[in-house]
């Protein structure tokens, strides 16, 4: 059901500028807003129109991105905050706030299906992004390198440097059948390290403890979106016996907590409690046909506000 699957991951280092810097513990939120607001910058032709109304539309790579909307017939989603936006910015773990000036910073950002034609929009982005600044203040900062990067592979190119600051063409993809071969025969035991916040629903309530099938709902949720909306085919697969299934697999070992966190909404203009599940879980059973999954969404994350970098989490097959 993923073979068809497409991602590009890339490394990206930015120095602060003169001023330094005063970050959040987590960054997510910080890079993400801003990042917004930058690509519309560059990228839209009519930015006093909202992007439901504009005649531009359909062929806008900031709508496309940041407003992705239903297609015409499409038979899911019709809300279009509902659907999942195709690339995460993930930050780095560390939770230092001051950084001084010329101080780098590194952080990824995934890209998912056809959104990985649109890099070079995304690296003129987070060129003016470094103009408008990030964290208190507005603090400039200079876009120094971005790699390519693929963890499977253990290859790493870079793709933008300077002092030339081109963008050399470089596809070096992750794709389904890739993650399918990493997939173990058989398994009966999986540890889950959630590195970020993890935002999952069942019956409509965030979970401060993660199932098994919980988690799979959540997975099969967001991969079978992206398929759908940013790769342009439907997933073929036994959701309800996926999920029957899934509640036979049973929590081994616990070591969650929950971690509460707020940021503040431009678009909402307030603050939001985003917090989530963080830390190791062990799960047990018959985890074979589940596999792929798990490994896909290492790399799509899984829950609420992905593209903030948050529902990020680690593998370790036993």
């Amino acid at each position: 059901m993923i073979n068809k699957f497409r991602l590009a991951k890339y490394e990206i280092d930015i120095a602060a500028g003169e001023e330094g810097w005063v970050l959040p513990p987590y960054k997510g939120s910080t890079l993400r807003g801003g990042f917004g607001n930058a690509f519309q910058r560059i990228a839209c032709a009519q930015r006093h129109n909202k992007c439901i109304a504009c005649l531009l539309k359909a062929s806008c790579p900031y709508a496309y991105i940041f407003e992705t909307s239903p297609p015409p017939g499409a038979k899911a989603l019709r809300n279009y905050e509902a659907i999942p936006r195709p690339f995460i910015i993930e930050p780095p773990l560390e939770t230092k706030t001051h950084y001084a000036p010329g101080e780098k910073l590194t952080f990824n950002l995934i890209l998912i299906g056809k959104a990985i034609e649109f890099l070079p929009y995304f690296i003129v982005s987070f060129k003016e992004l470094g103009k408008l600044g990030i964290g208190k203040g507005r603090k400039p900062f200079e876009l120094q390198e971005i790699r390519a990067v693929h963890p499977l592979k253990n290859e790493c190119e870079v793709i933008y440097t300077g002092p030339d600051y081109l963008i050399k063409p470089v596809k070096l993809e992750i794709t389904g059948e890739e993650i399918l071969a990493q997939s173990p025969a058989a398994a009966r035991q999986v540890k889950l390290n959630f590195l970020t916040m993890t935002r999952l629903k069942f019956a409509d309530e965030f979970v401060e403890r993660i199932e098994f099938h919980i988690l799979i709902r959540n997975l099969l949720r967001r991969i079978s979106s992206l398929a759908y909306f940013h790769h342009g085919w439907e997933v073929a697969a036994d959701f309800n016996g996926l999920i029957e299934r899934a509640a036979d697999i049973e929590i081994l070992s616990d070591k969650t907590r929950w971690v509460d966190w707020e940021r503040y909404s431009s678009r909402q203009d307030n603050k939001i409690n985003l917090g989530g599940v963080a830390g190791e879980v062990t799960y047990q059973g018959d985890l074979t046909e589940f596999m792929p999954l798990l490994l896909l969404g290492q790399f799509t994350h899984v829950g609420k506000a992905a593209v903030f970098g948050m529902g990020g989490y680690e593998v370790r097959i036993n």
